[in-house]
């Protein structure tokens, strides 16, 4: 985080004259000298760079009122979380047309046997297994709106046209293509939150999105429940593919409307001051917006560091379990005795219960200020579940339908996951790697996660559960020992700031909200004057992109 002290006061450019910067030079300012070709360069993502030129010609930083932040983070809301919702709600029904689809007998239909169908979900993690290079790339070097679209709209058509395919063949083709085009989204989305949000409001807007995602399961399950009743020439699985990806191509138009590029070139900002409010807003992160450039000094910190191996072995052991309920979860509850429309009504539920658990979740985690407990504590409930699901009798329906909703608080674990992992890295490469990394992992855990379902044990899937078990119980102790992890370091950033002459004894602003913010910034202003500390040393480098490793004043959150 960067501590700027004056962001409270009234809305003000601050410049040797005085003056607004000039709306047409702020939203021509992306184009710019290359130092390393002298060419001019129109860079597709040059927003960090951007950022600090759009700041410092209007005088360094502006002063906003509350009222003005306000106002500026609703617009934000509204222009680019409300897009990036639509487009995980939609990605998430197209990825989970294929399970609606089996309770509508989709292996009979195709002729699939044996472990065909696992493989129907293993392989679209696979294709983004292999896509995430190219991803990771394109995230740095292309226009973040123009890649999320063309990937949008490439995976609708596929979708669409996995209702053709009538074989094993058919069916991996298209699964194998949407997995290449939905690959970028999760990454696409979490660089996005960084480039928009404060480390406080990130994790909000990373559950509103997850959010969507839920929503997903209890949408899916209706709109398969009424495509599984017509008979007009097609089968009920083929309808289910071709209505879900006809549906995501019908509302791209509206996502392009609205999904922006960066802060220096949205087009909802040119009112006022309304631009460089949206970035000086982002000092306090310390993690800058967004750079033009590979910095090959960060891809090797970021291998170099713990953390990294860390996150990833949490996500390998949180998707695990995720991808063999999430191919599985129809057929687990149609092999408690119900039919094809009852199943695929029954999976309502798990979407609410993720919703609720999620929002519960992340009022804790920013009410008490500390993740791990709470992520800890959740990865109690699933095992209590699947556990249960090994041991309830086969004849106790309620039982075991009991069970199965408790292991669906699964749900809420990836997402806290991904915006606690978010909230502590800086630097773009390294914060680009470090999401790639996590990703690939997570991919990783989806293609083993349908592959320890075995059909010979349908419908009781004990050697699943048993991995699913093991799997949350190392996620336990992994997280445990990454808060542990955590606040060493920040003993460590501690001893950092006093070697350099920065205050020790700093608190983390960036995950406050805006009242409690507000009233330690006069505090500490007042603190720092009194002890004839420059108190702008505290936020000089926010665009600087330094990694939390370089930054002495970053801070981790717990």
């Amino acid at each position: 985080m960067t501590l700027n002290v004056d962001a409270v006061q009234p809305a003000v450019v601050t410049s040797d004259k005085d003056k607004v910067l000039d709306q047409q030079q702020l939203e021509h300012v992306h184009v710019h000298d290359d130092p390393e070709s002298g060419k001019k360069k129109l860079g597709a993502n040059t927003q960090l760079d951007d950022a600090a030129r759009i700041l410092d010609e209007a005088g360094g930083h502006i002063d906003a009122s509350m009222e003005d932040r306000k106002r500026v983070l609703r617009r934000i809301d509204i222009f680019v979380c409300i897009p990036m919702c639509i487009v995980y709600w939609l990605q998430q029904l197209d990825k989970s047309a294929v399970s609606y689809a089996a309770v509508f007998n989709l292996q009979t239909e195709t002729n699939l046997h044996g472990s065909e169908y696992s493989w129907l979900t293993s392989v679209v993690y696979i294709s983004q297994l292999i896509c995430q290079p190219l991803s990771s790339y394109a995230l740095i070097v292309f226009p973040v709106k123009y890649w999320v679209m063309f990937n949008m709209i490439s995976w609708s058509i596929v979708t669409a046209c996995t209702g053709a395919a009538k074989n094993f063949t058919g069916l991996v083709i298209c699964r194998i293509l949407l997995g290449a085009f939905e690959a970028t989204i999760l990454p696409s989305f979490v660089l996005i939150t960084q480039m928009w949000w404060t480390r406080r409001e990130q994790s909000y807007r990373t559950i509103a999105y997850q959010v969507a995602n839920s929503m997903a399961a209890i949408i899916g399950p209706l709109l398969s429940y009424g495509i599984g009743h017509v008979n007009s020439g097609i089968l009920p699985y083929q309808g289910i593919f071709i209505f879900m990806g006809c549906l995501s191509f019908a509302i791209s138009p509206l996502v392009w409307y609205l999904l922006p590029n960066s802060p220096t070139t949205a087009k909802f900002l040119r009112k006022g001051n309304d631009r460089l409010i949206a970035l000086e807003r982002l000092r306090e992160n310390n993690t800058g917006t967004k750079s033009s450039k590979i910095k090959w000094s960060q891809v090797w910190e970021t291998f170099k560091d713990l953390k990294t191996w860390m996150w990833a072995g949490m996500f390998f052991c949180c998707a695990t379990p995720s991808g063999g309920f999430g191919a599985f979860g129809g057929l687990i509850t149609q092999g408690f005795g119900f039919n094809s429309f009852q199943t695929v009504l029954m999976q309502m539920p798990t979407g609410a219960i993720g919703i609720i658990i999620l929002l519960i979740s992340i009022w804790l985690t920013n009410k008490f200020k500390v993740r791990f407990v709470i992520i800890a504590a959740l990865c109690i409930p699933p095992i209590a579940g699947a556990t249960a699901l090994t041991q309830v009798s086969r004849s106790n329906t309620r039982g075991l339908l009991a069970s199965y909703y408790v292991a669906q608080m699964l749900a809420a674990l990836q997402p806290l996951l991904y915006s606690w992992a978010n909230l502590n890295a800086a630097g773009t490469t390294k914060r680009v790697v470090t999401t790639a990394t996590m990703f690939v992992f997570q991919c990783v855990g989806n293609v083993v996660g349908p592959q320890v379902y075995l059909t010979r044990e349908a419908p009781y899937y004990h050697t699943g559960l048993y991995v699913d078990i093991a799997c949350w119980s190392i996620l336990f102790v992994l997280v445990l020992t990454m808060g542990a992890y955590l606040a060493f370091l920040n003993r460590r950033k501690a001893h950092q700031r006093v070697a350099l002459g920065l205050p020790a004894d700093l608190k983390d602003m960036s995950i406050m909200n805006q009242a409690e913010a507000a009233q330690y910034k006069i505090e500490l202003t007042e603190r720092l004057r009194a002890q004839g500390f420059d108190e702008t040393k505290l936020y000089e480098a926010a665009f600087d992109d330094m990694t939390d490793f370089e930054n002495p004043t970053f801070m981790y959150v717990l």
